[in-house]
């Protein structure tokens, strides 16, 4: 559809004329962006139909840079918990709900979420599981989603033993008592490697087969909240894809999406590169590529697994640094390899420890390959960056790695159960980013939902709102403690224009596809959302409510009118 938007407040995100008044749409691309002068956009805009737009605001469509399509769709028949530190509460509505559910009916139970501090740093027991459901495998999640609390019969169906190894030690594994018996606390999804013996024992699977019915209302949430790109968290296997595929030929994808593979060790690397490779010769097309690898380096401060450079506060030998996935040494030729294959890679980091290790391995590969001669052609994602030390603030933009970060956590959303591993005041300086922006380096923002539970904070103006007052409309901290239930430092809140350009052309330029998208300006997707409110001049505890009136895709309306 070729179109005018007139008469408009567009915020174009493109650094050399940030305001325009009026937007030609021709073939699915931007033709004009400037004045109201007609004199100027006529001739461009030929027969195009043309809208009045009475000063409503225009803005470029929103890039999640980092989202989890495959989870949240697998989510769906997951049972929500009712928020609670009163684990009496929450075991009474476990036990109700079986009763009410017979085996027959839900052959295994899995429950989100429960308080991430409800039981210490010595996490929950089997046993107390097991006197509201034994019948049945049960799991229930923490509100961090790298804790995992699961009953007898679970471990049971599931195989494990106090002979089973973990498969990570200290990061991807269960938690075992003196004797080595697994206790009922799991760290991380170490229950997936054991997903297919569970299922198998138990003579039933639930509904998480990835089909486009399934995931066709992740992708209606994405369209009604102005996302027409994402960038993949955790890639969920060929299945996931090849339903995206099918939306797309069925017309209902309507986002640009970036995939990605996991790998878990520079050995099992090239395994997961020939994956890849596989994947994009199968199903790159306009809409979907795969050109990044994945690595999960430590876990999360409020499971106390997180890579610090301290050692944790709660433990009395001070020689717990928490966790790594693996030492520079292997994170530099992780680096080099895929830079000789061309291909990106992300990181998930949460400790100063973790993200310094990042750094190291980044600067160390650079070097590396320009003594061989070879270019530096990757991008390094570094995700999360809960906390970083003052003294690598400036490395990101140093060493040209992007940085992305989850916006609606800037409040209180995991509360304060991270002070218990790393003290008040690490927990002060987590969730920081205006010194590495200040510095130059390229931040991009993003949701990383995982699971329906969320996905409602996927909405691009509550994260924007989150993280530019730093206070949780959902999740407020004490009052009492914290004045206005503001997280601390004040000084980290994110400007309206920061977090517009890191949901728009930073993300584009995350995900390679700055050429394309991310800012109205001539030859552009025609990518763009009209919105109810001012983003620029509306209350900051009312930026939430902002409101897609109209949402463009390649040039044709999807969502809402004009």
């Amino acid at each position: 559809m070729n179109m005018v938007l007139t008469n408009a407040k567009i915020y174009t995100c493109n650094a050399a004329e940030p305001w325009a008044e009026t937007v030609v749409i021709r073939d699915g691309a931007i033709a004009y962006a400037g004045s109201n002068d007609k004199t100027k956009w006529e001739a461009v805009a030929g027969d195009a139909e043309v809208f009045n737009m009475k000063e409503k605001m225009v803005i470029p469509g929103i890039i999640d840079s980092h989202t989890h399509p495959g989870m949240v769709s697998q989510s769906s028949w997951h049972i929500k918990l009712p928020w609670t530190e009163d684990v009496n509460e929450l075991l009474a509505f476990v036990k109700e709900y079986a009763q009410n559910h017979p085996v027959s009916e839900a052959p295994f139970l899995y429950f989100e979420y429960y308080p991430t501090s409800m039981f210490g740093d010595k996490g929950p027991t089997k046993e107390l599981l097991d006197t509201a459901i034994s019948d049945r495998p049960c799991l229930c999640q923490d509100f961090g989603d790298h804790l995992h609390w699961v009953n007898s019969k679970m471990l049971e169906m599931m195989e494990v033993t106090k002979d089973t190894p973990d498969p990570v030690p200290g990061l991807e594994m269960f938690v075992r008592d003196v004797n080595g018996e697994p206790t009922g606390w799991l760290k991380e999804y170490v229950h997936m490697r054991f997903a297919e013996t569970l299922y198998k024992n138990i003579g039933w699977v639930p509904p998480m087969d990835l089909t486009p019915e399934l995931m066709g209302n992740f992708f209606c949430f994405l369209t009604e909240h102005g996302i027409t790109a994402i960038g993949e968290g955790i890639l969920e296997g060929e299945a996931q894809l090849s339903s995206m595929a099918e939306l797309d030929r069925r017309g209902k994808l309507n986002v640009y999406y970036d995939g990605i593979v996991r790998f878990w060790s520079y050995e099992d690397l090239p395994e997961k590169i020939a994956e890849l490779r596989a994947y994009q010769k199968k199903y790159t097309s306009k809409h979907i590529k795969i050109n990044t690898l994945k690595l999960f380096l430590d876990g999360t401060n409020e499971s106390g697994n997180s890579a610090l450079l301290s050692p944790h506060l709660n433990d009395p030998s001070r020689s717990n640094f928490g966790e790594i996935k693996m030492e520079t040494e292997e994170l530099k030729n992780c680096f080099l390899l895929c830079n000789q294959e061309g291909l990106d890679i992300q990181i998930h980091m949460v400790g100063d420890r973790a993200f310094r290790v990042g750094c190291d391995a980044v600067e160390a590969a650079q070097k590396e390959a320009a003594q061989r001669g070879e270019k530096w052609i990757i991008q390094a994602i570094f995700a999360h960056c809960e906390l970083v030390d003052p003294a690598d603030m400036h490395r990101p933009a140093q060493l040209g790695i992007t940085i992305n970060w989850s916006c609606h956590w800037s409040g209180g959303y995991f509360g304060e159960e991270a002070q218990t591993f790393i003290g008040k005041e690490k927990w002060n300086r987590m969730y920081q980013f205006n010194p590495i922006i200040d510095s130059g380096a390229l931040v991009a923002f993003s949701s990383d939902v995982v699971t329906y539970y969320e996905l409602h904070r996927a909405d691009p103006f509550f994260s924007m709102q989150v993280a530019h007052t730093r206070v949780d409309p959902e999740f407020p901290l004490d009052p009492t403690v914290y004045p206005g239930s503001l997280r601390p430092e004040e000084s980290a809140r994110l400007s309206r224009e920061t977090l517009m350009k890191g949901y728009t052309i930073s993300g584009a330029r995350q995900l390679r596809w700055e050429d394309k998208m991310g800012s109205i300006e001539v030859g552009k997707l025609a990518n763009l959302n009209v919105i109810s409110n001012d983003f620029f001049n509306i209350d900051p505890t009312k930026i939430s409510e902002i409101k897609f009136d109209a949402v463009i895709f390649d040039g044709e309306v999807i969502y809402g009118e004009l």
